[in-house]
């Protein structure tokens, strides 16, 4: 197979990765929802670091260190799935519309950017992507590492700005219809907590057990 076909190849497995719901996904869709579409952005931002930091740790060899102490990575696998749930808890605890901010109550989008960084670095489907299907993607007769690693980490940080900040700027749109009436926002609030919560079991458990 040609390198241009390799590369064609990990776009179609990256995009159909990035499609499949997730807690990138839930967090970028929660930022924009409850904090506007500033925020959106820069947890988008912040999910296209953290992917920049998974490509910088496998191609220096500390995925595989992580691959041969389950211990570790079974802790990152539940601390990812945690965090979700404990975003999820949060909006069925809230006591306004979706938890709604003003701008001026919501917090910085620098703290929606870290926040966005951490939610990629655990979540399991990203580490698990990294560990098995990355490194299938580098080879030394296609020049150095480095070089590879940077065209790969393009093409996923591209299919991230196209399919999560099209996300974000929908989920923008919709907060201004919830400000709107709040009523709907609380029960959508209560949904899209529990869905979060789903989600984090789910993908929590999977991770676990495709160790």
């Amino acid at each position: 197979m040609s390198h241009a076909a390799d590369l064609l190849l990990f776009a179609a497995l990256v995009f159909g990765i990035i499609v499949l719901p997730g807690l990138d996904m839930a967090f970028v869709m929660g930022s924009s929802l409850t904090a506007g579409r500033r925020h959106g952005m820069a947890a988008v931002a912040g999910v296209v670091a953290g992917a920049a930091c998974h490509v910088a740790m496998t191609t220096l060899g500390i995925g595989v260190l992580l691959k041969v102490m389950p211990i570790a990575f079974n802790a990152l696998l539940l601390a990812g799935a945690l965090y979700i749930a404990w975003i999820g808890i949060s909006l069925l605890r809230a006591d306004s519309a979706f938890g709604i901010q003003t701008q001026g109550g919501a917090a910085s989008a620098w703290v929606t950017f870290r926040r966005g960084a951490l939610t990629c670095l655990m979540n399991p489907k990203a580490c698990l992507f990294m560990l098995a299907v990355f490194p299938q993607f580098l080879h030394a007769e296609y020049g150095p590492l480095w070089s590879q690693s940077l065209v790969l980490w393009l093409i996923i940080a591209i299919t991230q700005l196209a399919v999560y900040g099209g996300l974000a700027l929908a989920a923008a749109q919709a907060r201004g219809w919830l400000v709107r009436r709040p009523d709907a926002g609380m029960v959508t609030a209560r949904v899209v907590g529990v869905v979060l919560i789903g989600v984090a079991l789910f993908t929590g458990f999977e991770g676990w057990r495709s160790l």
